[in-house]
């Protein structure tokens, strides 16, 4: 009565062809629920959006519910014990709902312990044995059935109490711990028996846990009286800390005719007063014990502990406390003297006992001054160092060259590693004043060579002056044992004065690559160095600073804000009194010139780069545009320019990258984007060659058309403002 819906669900069906019962949660008629039978709610306990999203093996992997447990368990076979307590732990696995029983060891229980339920899901008792036990079966001071076997539940851990709370359940208060009787009264009995003979403690392993691998270390001398020359024994004394046992070590020096043994004394304790003669067996024991009943009792007597040690023969040992540095140790009749220790010993000293001084004691004279190694004077025949290789051993080697520096500084690609400066001879005869020379100096050897350039119309042969070698620096003897002194890369720059072999020139200028290498490597080139330059100028002129502007104000009647070379090169000479040489001069030039920008022909560019696929056979011009257009998503006929440049490298275009990179440039529109088949047009030199150009003959810069005055590099003008700011700050 009063029923609305009569609905029935369909819990029969078919699965592969076999009737059986599909929907064993669906409700019965009407949706109410069939006997025996629970519904899942509706609706979660929690609100939504608690909790991770994430499967329950992920969420709680790892995490597992550990609870305190015991079981009675009867024992129908002995009189001394009806039931017996046996502790467990209860293990559930939050990811997968499992349980697992585990009794700890108990040692000589005489019953096989570990796992008594090994780890799966465990069904509820009748009549619930379709369902599994789960989270909310659990709780302190509850009894769960496993089994048949009643586990009762005294208490868990503090994970497994947050974890619970969190799930909403009231936990109850711990029960106490029940005590097993049987092993209650064991344990009285254990308590109660006493050792059928004496005994007595003696504890060293609180000392072995302490000190284990702790050992100091002294290092002794021993004077040994029947020695025939009475040379001191060196000795090394260690103490073990974990035992308090000693054992030395003789340093045997070489050649010192003495035979190696592997210990001075072995390892042992060692005693203050010894040798104090031979005792009888079982006079030195560490017990004593007493007859009680003497030869009352039978032939056996009654044996007993004596704590005072009546009659027991007392040795003293040596202890840490009465080893220290100056200290005079009697090793079995032997006196040896503590003369010094290591760092450990010192460091454990100073915090146990408070020592402080630790000053060695001096205990052998000391070595003889090593010989100084002298070498004889220098024959003149071959090479000095040559020479002296024959002085170093019986063996004649020849000189070892530095070939790290070799390596470093060998000519490698476009990178020369030379120095090349232009020079005049220092000479009032009017033949020789307009010789010119170029002094090329090698920096992976150190070596110099001098050319001289062939001038028409003066009588004098040019070419090579001066063999490539190493260059002794003036003044120095000649038959000496001292090796000779060598001109060096620092020895050379603009305006030096050097003397080759007696001839005495004067470095006018240098080439655009020496230039470079000093400037780069300015902690080997101090007059290459801006920023010492700029200080030593800033020291000279800062008094005088307006009166500077003005002159450099003068020189520029234009106010351009650049000035010459030449008149600035004038009145920094003027400013300084010469105290510069024409190397910082020139230096300080470069720093504030004006660079000037050249435009590359691309004609002449496209010519030689034609030239150079001609020469390697390049001819792959249809895939490369094939690529490009590829690569061409939007079809509108531009590609970026680092795009073009991995195609051109995929396609191992024999051109050098500085030229490729500029010819991607010349083809690049406003956007900045590369025109692909104007570049692979102009490169196809098949179809669209360019006629053969006329080389542009250039007339090289040598060395010898610059007089030595203005700088190998065209400085047209020098910015005088930056430099005035620099060195003064700027002008208000």
């Amino acid at each position: 009565i009063g029923k609305e819906k009569f609905h029935k669900s369909q819990h029969w069906g078919f699965s592969n062809n076999v009737a059986m019962l599909v929907a064993e949660d669906k409700p019965g008629i009407g949706g109410e629920p069939l006997p025996g039978q629970k519904l899942k709610p509706e609706y979660s306990v929690f609100p939504k959006g608690m909790g991770s999203d994430a499967p329950a093996w992920v969420a709680f992997d790892k995490q597992v519910l550990s609870f305190d447990a015991y079981f009675e368990e009867e024992v129908p076979d002995k009189n001394q014990e009806l039931y017996r307590i046996r502790h467990c732990k209860i293990y559930f696995y939050l990811e997968d709902d499992t349980i697992q029983v585990i009794e700890p060891q108990v040692k000589n229980s005489g019953i096989t312990q570990g796992t008594i339920v090994r780890r799966h899901r465990i069904p509820l008792p009748p009549p619930h044995e379709d369902q599994f036990y789960t989270i909310d079966h659990f709780n302190i001071n509850i009894e769960v059935i496993l089994y048949a076997r009643r586990y009762k539940i005294i208490d868990c851990d503090q994970f497994t109490k947050n974890f619970l709370r969190k799930m909403g359940v009231r936990l109850n208060p711990p029960a106490d711990r029940p005590d097993d009787p049987y092993t209650k009264e064991r344990q009285k009995i254990l308590e109660s028996m006493k050792p059928m003979r004496p005994y007595e403690r003696i504890d060293t392993l609180k000392q072995f846990l302490e000190h284990d691998g702790q050992v100091l270390r002294f290092f002794c001398v021993w004077d040994d009286p029947e020695s025939m020359f009475h040379d001191p024994r060196e000795l090394v004394l260690r103490y073990y800390l974990s035992d308090d046992t000693i054992d030395i070590k003789e340093i045997i020096p070489v050649n010192s005719g003495r035979d190696a043994v592997p210990l001075f004394l072995r390892r042992d304790k060692l005693p203050k007063y010894a040798p104090t003669g031979l005792y009888q067996p079982g006079t030195i024991t560490s017990r004593t014990v007493l007859n009680v009943f003497g030869k009352l009792v039978g032939n056996g007597g009654r044996y007993i502990l004596d704590n005072r040690k009546t009659g027991a023969v007392h040795q003293e040992f040596y202890r840490d406390s009465d080893l220290k540095i100056g200290a005079v140790i009697n090793v079995w009749g032997r006196k040896i003297i503590l003369c010094d220790c290591d760092e450990f010993t010192k460091e454990y000293c100073r915090t146990k006992y408070g020592i402080e001084d630790f000053t060695p004691v001096a205990y052998k004279a000391p070595p003889p001054p090593k010989p100084e190694k002298t070498f004889p004077p220098y024959t003149g025949f071959g090479s000095e160092e040559d020479s002296l290789c024959s002085c170093m051993g019986l063996l004649l080697k020849p000189p070892q060259k530095d070939f790290k520096k070799f390596m470093e500084k060998d000519r490698s690609g476009m990178e020369s590693n030379i120095l090349r400066f232009l020079a005049k001879l220092i000479t009032d005869s009017p033949i020789d004043k307009d010789r010119k020379f170029i002094v090329s100096y090698f920096l992976s050897d150190d070596t110099i060579s001098i050319f001289e350039q062939v001038q028409q119309n003066t009588g004098i042969l040019g070419g090579k002056f001066l063999e490539r070698g190493h260059v002794k620096k003036p003044g120095q003897e000649l038959f000496k044992s001292e090796p000779s002194e060598y001109f060096k890369a620092q020895d050379l720059f603009v305006g030096a004065r050097v003397c080759f072999h007696g001839h005495n020139f004067l470095l006018v200028d240098a080439d655009e690559y020496t230039f470079n290498y000093m400037e780069k490597h300015t902690n080997e080139f101090c007059m290459a160095d801006i920023g010492i330059i700029l200080k030593k100028l800033k020291d000279t002129a800062e008094p005088r600073s307006r009166e500077i502007r003005q002159v450099f104000a003068a020189a520029d009647p234009e106010h351009s804000k650049v000035i010459e070379y030449e008149p600035f090169r004038n009145l920094i000479a003027s400013i300084t009194d010469g105290a510069f040489s024409e190397h910082e001069i020139i230096t300080l030039g470069r720093y504030y010139s004006v660079r000037e920008e050249y435009e590359m022909d691309l004609h002449f560019l496209l010519a030689v780069a034609q030239e150079q696929l001609k020469k390697n056979s390049f001819e792959n011009f249809e895939q490369l545009s094939a690529v490009f257009l590829y690569n061409d998503r939007e079809k509108c006929g531009v590609l970026p320019h680092e795009m073009c440049r991995t195609i051109c490298k995929s396609f191992k275009l024999p051109l050098a990258d500085d030229d490729l990179q500029a010819l991607l440039t010349m083809f690049e529109d406003e956007h900045k984007q590369v025109e692909y088949k104007k570049f692979v047009d102009g490169l196809n030199w098949r179809e669209n060659k360019i006629p053969a150009f006329q080389t542009i003959k250039v007339k090289p810069v040598y060395l010898e058309d610059l007089s030595g005055q203005p700088p190998s590099l065209p400085v047209k003008g020098i910015k005088y403002l930056p430099l005035l700011d620099d060195l003064f700050g700027k002008e208000e």
